[in-house]
């Protein structure tokens, strides 16, 4: 017999009122989501839990006892959600919580409030609303006073991870430096996630300050974290750390390595049928596989990543997967929809609020179709300035050097196709050049294809056709053409 199941027959006690029995339930199944046990804290609840995004009954109790139910099946709806991939359900998940959170405010509980709201944040950061997720961590540590150590310690660990999602690496750090305290006493689950983040922070500074000794702690960190998840019973966390490691073995070149421990988190993620985390396994996969120029089992791969990111709503982790499909696919030759899927990757991230991978897909736009006549210059520096403007709060050295390298092509693209260039075609630079001076011919114009064909020396019907065939991109600059309009003056001739 299990400790929940222990805790559990305290239900037996027919003295319990009812809504003691709910805390119970509630109780328990809060024990098992710490540990990562979703599906156990679902059959804890019994029949509170009706399913993924299903409102739990509201069975008249006091309002405090009706929010922790909703708490504990917006908490379960976010996890098994994702690990599902069940479609809206971190909208579901926000809905329940946020109602929680509106009742414990009513019934004066602010470290409920707080506790709510924490678990409100990772469903915004899920979705990649980073901003939004940063403000619920900052409402939620008001309240809390030194007695609430504990949840202080996750509220600022969960900042800390949204701080270096959006590449403030040394904000991230100074965050988990002033949570210390609270994680040397910790239980062995929260030892694992304060590891775990350490050794993401790490990663993350010896890229920026060229220390490898930064990579080698890192790697310390992430065993440490695993070491403590497996003494936790935790496999999600511990599969999580796994395939981090391998992200960290990837940069270092350390390939076979890296396969090895994606290979021990896809039969954890395998196991627990977690289908949204199995998805990340292999987005890291797919790169070490880019990284080994196996660019067809890459494709394979990350195809199904992005299915699954998609039918997850996961933006900000989709358009990470977008840009590597939209790098395999320039490497193998498929330079349109290359483009294309690298658009859609910054639309995708910019539309859930994901600043640094909508800066990231532009800066992959740049690097892979920059120096070719697919991209006209007038996209290439439109598309670096909107890099630049998302990027431009970034604590990445990394991301400066992709800009200023992606500067670099900007400025070559702009001063003409050279014949050393290694793209270089005479074809490609005679259209790049025709494209140029149709734009500005069209723009001096006013859009009208007339008056540009007489500025460049064409017939009009000349310059149509160059717009209809070769230059498609830029026939959305012309005026439209109005029609002309009938003669309502009948011709007697033809009567």
């Amino acid at each position: 017999m299990t400790l929940a199941d222990e805790r559990l027959k305290e239900l037996d006690n027919p003295s319990l009122t009812e809504a003691e029995r709910i805390l119970i339930r509630c109780r328990v199944a809060a024990d098992l989501i710490h540990k990562g046990q979703y599906e156990t804290a679902s059959e804890a609840l019994g029949e509170l839990w009706l399913g993924i995004g299903q409102r739990p009954p509201i069975r008249n109790q006091p309002p405090a006892v009706d929010a922790e139910v909703m708490l504990r099946c917006g908490i379960l709806t976010h996890w098994l959600g994702n690990a599902r991939n069940v479609t809206g359900a971190q909208e579901q998940a926000k809905d329940m919580l946020s109602e929680a959170a509106r009742i414990f405010r009513a019934q004066g509980m602010p470290a409920k409030v707080s506790e709510t709201q924490y678990e409100l944040s990772t469903c915004y950061w899920w979705l990649g609303q980073h901003d939004e997720a940063r403000i619920v961590l900052q409402e939620a540590l008001k309240p809390l006073t030194n007695a609430d150590t504990e949840l202080k310690g996750k509220i600022l660990l969960r900042r800390s991870i949204v701080e270096l999602w959006g590449n403030r690496c040394y904000d991230a750090l100074n965050i988990l430096k002033e949570a210390e305290p609270v994680f040397e006493s910790a239980n062995e689950a929260l030892k694992g996630k304060w590891h775990g983040q350490k050794g993401l922070i790490l990663r993350r500074l010896a890229a920026a300050e060229g220390q490898p000794d930064y990579y080698d702690r890192a790697i310390i960190e992430y065993t440490a974290a695993i070491y403590h998840y497996e003494q936790a019973k935790h496999e999600r966390y511990c599969g999580i750390n796994l395939n981090n490691l391998a992200f960290l073995l990837y940069k270092l070149g350390r390939y076979r390595d890296a396969h090895e421990h994606l290979d021990r988190a896809q039969l954890i993620f395998t196991k627990l049928k977690d289908s949204g985390i199995l998805a990340q396994v292999d987005e890291t996969r797919a790169r070490v596989l880019v990284a080994e120029k196996k660019y067809r089992d890459a494709d394979r791969i990350i195809a199904g990543a992005i299915k699954t990111f998609e039918q997850g709503s996961e933006s900000a982790l989709l358009a990470d997967a977008l840009s590597i499909q939209g790098v395999v696919w320039a490497r193998l030759g498929a330079h349109e929809p290359s483009i294309n899927i690298l658009r859609e990757a910054i639309k995708v991230a910019q539309q859930s609020g994901a600043s640094t991978q909508a800066g990231h897909a532009a800066l992959t736009l740049i690097e892979e179709h920059g120096m070719s006549w697919r991209l006209p210059q007038s996209d290439l520096t439109a598309i670096f300035g909107r890099a630049s403007n998302l990027l431009k709060g970034s604590q990445d050295i990394e991301d400066k050097e992709r800009l200023l390298v992606c500067a670099q092509i900007v400025i070559k693209r702009l001063s003409g196709m050279q014949l050393h260039d290694k793209n270089f075609s005479f074809y490609g630079a005679v259209n790049e050049l025709e494209a140029k001076l149709i734009e500005q011919a069209l723009e001096l114009e006013g859009g009208s294809i007339t008056r540009a064909a007489e500025r460049l020396g064409l017939k009009r019907q000349a310059l149509a056709s160059m717009l209809q065939k070769r230059h498609k991109k830029l026939f959305g600059k012309r005026t439209p053409p109005i029609p002309r309009l009938k003669s309502i003056i009948k011709d007697p001739s033809k009567e």
